[in-house]
């Protein structure tokens, strides 16, 4: 795996330093609803800073905008970084896609940010996995260097491909196979259990294409006649949904399955919901599957916007050992793709 080099050998005493940052947050009423990615990228900065910096200027994508977009604005943003650090040599620019030269890595938006900085450092692990002028065309222009955050990402998510303490459990979720074949078709060659919840888990049964991957599907689900939060639902086997309902979430007996398993591990990795677990119905199997991983005597990490948001919400993110700020990105590395943003930096 590319080891980049880190920003602990960057000179940065009295330079100006353009940081890539992740701060792709929720925002709720022109605030922001959820922290966790900008306190992530806070030892960075504070590093930066302690080595007297002249200034920092800290560049992010936030959601998918067309144009330039009020609503994707990066004022909310703005506003809760300075009450995290109030520091006057923080300097945050406005949304990076506003610029349509962005995601297309145009050279003249990567001069654009680079004007008048003297280094590059890269934390943004959550977008490592795009080519854009943000991430790469930048290094192009600048020394370039790892963040911390985007080192401790390579370091934890490396180790569940180069040494995982076994049994190496692997738990998956969600809507789309799609989505996740290319690391299904990986983690099921490296662990020695890939447990699989959520509608994919459906498509996999139903497509003979991927019989080869060795997985672990549910034995029994929670059916809806509705794709409702109300809807009539109940227990029956996986294999013997009435016709015209739906899985919306893994059954008792398979929870118990999953939750042995990773109780067994010596590392786990969690990417995905077992179900529907916004609607408290079908939020069994997620939250079986949350406290398994918290409870077990193993290496954990979970990764994935909403196996991240069920840990948070249920009061057990300390209690995992590496929670990551990168969902896409994770599952590429962990599929055993390069990542642009990281293959840009030099190596030591």
């Amino acid at each position: 795996m590319h080891r980049p080099r880190s920003v602990r050998e960057a000179d940065v005493s009295g330079r100006r330093v353009l940081v890539r940052v992740d701060f792709n947050v929720p925002l709720e009423d022109g605030r922001v609803a959820d922290d966790t990615r900008i306190r992530a990228a806070l030892p960075t900065i504070r590093l930066l800073l302690e080595r007297e910096a002249q200034e920092l200027v800290l560049a992010s994508h936030l959601g998918r905008p067309q144009g330039e977009d009020p609503a994707f604005s990066m004022e909310p943003v703005r506003r809760r970084l300075r009450e995290l650090l109030d520091d006057g040599r923080l300097r945050l620019l406005e949304n990076t896609r506003f610029h349509v030269g962005e995601t297309k890595n145009d050279p003249e938006f990567a001069r654009v940010l680079a004007d008048d900085c003297d280094l590059f450092v890269n934390d943004a692990f959550g977008a490592a996995h795009r080519a854009h002028a943000s991430t790469v065309g930048v290094v192009q222009l600048l020394p370039a260097y790892a963040g911390l955050l985007l080192e401790r990402e390579l370091e934890e998510l490396g180790s569940l491909l180069e040494d995982p303490a076994s049994p190496f459990v692997a738990v998956l979720g969600g809507a789309k196979v799609e989505d996740k074949i290319g690391v299904l078709e990986s983690l099921s060659q490296r662990a020695d259990s890939v447990l699989v919840g959520g509608k994919m888990a459906e498509q996999l049964r139903e497509n003979e294409k991927h019989s080869h991957l060795q997985l672990e599907l549910p034995q029994d689900v929670v059916a809806a006649a509705a794709f409702e939060p109300d809807a009539e639902a109940k227990v029956v086997p996986a294999d013997d949904v009435p016709d015209g309902w739906l899985g919306l979430d893994i059954g008792p007996e398979t929870r118990a399955a999953f939750a042995e398993r990773i109780a067994e591990a010596g590392t786990v990795f969690w990417n995905g919901p077992m179900g529907v677990f916004e609607w408290p119905r079908f939020a069994g199997g997620t939250k079986a599957v949350a406290e398994a991983v918290a409870s077990a005597d193993a290496h954990t990490v979970v990764g994935g916007g909403d196996s991240v948001r069920a840990v948070e919400e249920l009061g057990l993110a300390d209690r995992i050992d590496w929670i990551s700020t990168g969902g896409g990105a994770a599952l590429e590395l962990l599929e055993g793709k390069e990542l642009p943003g990281v293959a840009a930096i030099p190596e030591d």
